[in-house]
This record gives C-alpha cells, sequence and structure tokens, in this order.
C-alpha cells in the first residue's frame, strides 16, 4: 500500500484549550490512484492533506508511505521526503512575484541535490510547453491569469517527477473555466501514473477523482 493512516488523530493546543482536528482517521491509497477529499470547512479535511504531506505530524496513530513509518521521524528527514516524494498545489498559487514564471517552477530543483539544473531546465520548458504557457516562460507571475498562475503551480509540483501530487482547493481562486482546464490537467497527469489526491469542497471537482472520501467532524463517514 502507497499510503496507509492508523487512527491517526491530530489536536491543536491553544492556551489550555485541546481542539481535536481528527479523531482516529483510517485510509488507504493505492500507487497511482486519484483520490478526492471532500467536506465541510472544518471537517479535518485540510489537517488530513497536512498530515499525508508530511507538513504536519499526528499526534497519534501511524501514517505509513511506502511501507516507511514517517510519523516519527526528524524535521530534516521530512523535509528531504517532502521535496523529494511529493508535489504540492495550492490554491492561493504560492508563486514568487519578482522571479519569472520558468525561475518559479524551477525553485524546488534548488533545494534538491539530486539535480541537474541543464536538465531541469528543458524539463520545465516542455512541462510548461505541455499545459500551454510556452509563449509565457520569461513573464512573470503578476502578468498572467489566475488560471495560468495555477498551470505554472501544477508544474512546479511535477518538476522534480514526485511519487504523490497533493492539491488543496486548487481551484478554489478560479472560474469555471479556468477550473476545467485544471482539473484536465490533473486527469491527465493521473493517465501518466501519477498519486494525485486532492481537497475540495467542490462536487463538480470531486467528480475527476476515482475515489471520493468524505470527512465530518474530524472522521472518514
Amino acid at each position: 500500500m502507497f499510503i496507509k493512516l492508523i487512527d491517526v488523530k491530530k489536536d491543536y493546543l491553544s492556551g489550555k484549550v485541546v481542539t481535536p482536528a481528527l479523531r482516529g482517521v483510517n485510509l488507504e491509497i493505492k500507487r497511482g490512484e486519484f483520490v478526492a477529499i471532500v467536506g465541510s470547512s472544518g471537517s479535518g479535511k485540510s489537517t488530513l492533506m497536512h498530515i499525508i504531506g508530511l507538513l504536519d505530524k499526528p499526534t497519534a496513530g501511524k501514517y505509513l508511505l511506502s511501507n516507511k513509518d514517517v510519523s516519527s521521524l526528524s524535521d530534516d528527514q521530512l523535509a528531504y521526503l517532502r521535496n523529494e516524494k511529493i508535489g504540492f498545489v495550492f490554491q492561493s498559487f504560492n508563486l514568487l512575484p519578482k522571479i519569472s514564471v520558468l525561475d518559479n517552477v524551477l525553485l524546488p530543483t534548488l533545494y534538491s541535490k539530486e539535480t541537474n539544473h541543464s536538465k531541469a531546465k528543458k524539463e520545465a520548458i516542455s512541462l510548461l510547453e505541455k499545459v500551454g504557457l510556452k509563449e509565457k516562460i520569461t513573464v512573470k507571475p503578476n502578468e498572467i491569469s489566475g488560471g495560468e498562475q495555477q498551470r505554472v503551480a501544477i508544474v512546479r509540483a511535477l518538476i522534480n517527477n514526485p511519487d504523490l501530487v497533493l492539491a488543496d482547493e486548487p481551484t478554489g481562486n478560479l472560474d469555471s473555466k479556468s477550473s476545467k482546464v485544471i482539473m484536465e490537467i490533473f486527469s491527465k497527469i493521473h493517465q501518466e501514473g501519477k498519486t494525485i489526491i486532492i481537497v475540495t469542497h467542490e462536487d463538480n471537482i470531486a467528480k475527476y477523482a476515482q475515489r471520493i472520501v468524505t470527512m465530518k467532524d474530524g472522521k472518514i463517514i
């Protein structure tokens, strides 16, 4: 099993107040699956995404990634795994405004010890061409539309050839036409063999996935 969560709990502490965000989540995801995690605001879906993406650690329970228990790894070990194995796409794009589209895509390669930089640049240009941004590689993010910025973010997520692509509300800031383009790109990436997990509250976005996991009050229902 590629991803396995066993009775994962996550509590947040504010002063002396403990707020449970995940209340014993069990989940298995096979390599190559396309899964949507859905639920209303506060259901725990983003917390679950952060734990799967190694951006946060569970308070209790086990998380196995490629059969390796990552629940107790050090911050440095988690950072290495995140950069080498996982690509992230966020609702707000998270692009740097003062550098070009191409340089934004290449950012994750700066933190990878295994990068051949000339090869990475060729790959970045090729991926940008695939998503229809061949003419935009030298411009800055604020000179292109929201939908185009999200396409740049997807290419940046793919540049280190990750095993897993995570997308948190990837169409949340986009109109319906741009959303359709973005989800068609995710479908194509999935067809090429990537494991994809998206978090969304939109049914029309979730339907692109093979499987929908619904959350409520910190549990999978």
